[in-house]
């Protein structure tokens, strides 16, 4: 997993973030979250996207283009000291893939990766999965890749480079998402089928706040974390089974 080499590099003063995948919903909640602390931003999106991010363009920096298109991903990146990348896995022609690897060949050497993905994506083979998960990966999964529209297939492949690669990367694995004010930051599982993840829900603000917020967190670093809205049923009560303030 090369977790030598990554525990050797010191952690750099987060100042300037680059969001790949910002006009969608989770990379404007991200945008967001990010100018809230401070961090100087750069978008990536598609052109025909770009004029969804107008209530940000005075404040960041934006570089239209393909998020698999190397070059654009090149330019983007450069002195950024983090990247948050959405895993987008549309179309068949290896987007998330292609994605995650420009991501990985051009991020600064020290510079915090933190990938975006779904529970589907496991780490160490160790996850057990609903018959629902199940069967939407094994059956509408063929279905709508078949259809041309997405692969989730590409989205196991981005991750099995990331997770190969010595770079400092967190692949965040979100649940269902809904639309709400923030309930605060989700809670986590190595695992998915642990208790404490067994509401499948969260905010889909509190998705784009987890993985901004890991940017600063070490202990993520090489992590898979599967997480869950932390005011959801099972959150609530594997706090509670735990012994500590809910």
């Amino acid at each position: 997993m090369g977790n030598e080499t990554a525990s050797n590099q010191e952690a750099r003063p987060i100042k300037k973030v680059c969001i790949v995948g910002a006009s969608g919903k989770l990379g404007r909640y991200m945008i967001q979250h990010s100018l809230d602390r401070g961090y100087e931003v750069v978008g990536v999106c598609r052109e025909k996207s770009v004029h969804k991010l107008d209530e940000f363009k005075d404040r960041i920096m934006i570089f239209p283009g393909q998020t698999d298109d190397r070059e654009v991903i090149r330019r983007a990146v450069e002195g950024c000291d983090g990247v948050l990348t959405v895993l987008a896995p549309w179309g068949v022609h290896d987007y998330s893939s292609g994605t995650a690897q420009a991501v990985l060949d051009f991020a600064e050497p020290d510079a915090r990766l933190i990938f975006s993905c779904g529970w589907h994506i496991s780490l160490d083979g160790k996850d057990v999965y609903s018959f629902r998960i199940k069967f939407l990966v094994s059956v509408v999964g063929p279905i709508i890749r078949w259809l041309r529209l997405v692969d989730l297939n590409d989205q196991v492949e981005a991750a099995r480079r990331i997770f190969e690669s010595d770079r400092r990367w967190t692949v965040v694995r979100g649940s269902d998402l809904e639309e709400g004010e923030s309930q605060g930051l989700p809670v986590w599982s190595r695992h998915v089928g642990d208790p404490v993840l067994e509401s499948n829900m969260t905010r889909r603000t509190d998705f784009a706040l987890f993985m901004v917020d890991a940017i600063e967190n070490e202990d993520l670093v090489h992590e898979a974390p599967a997480i869950v809205g932390c005011q959801t049923e099972s959150a609530l009560a594997y706090v509670d089974a735990a012994g500590k303030a809910s």
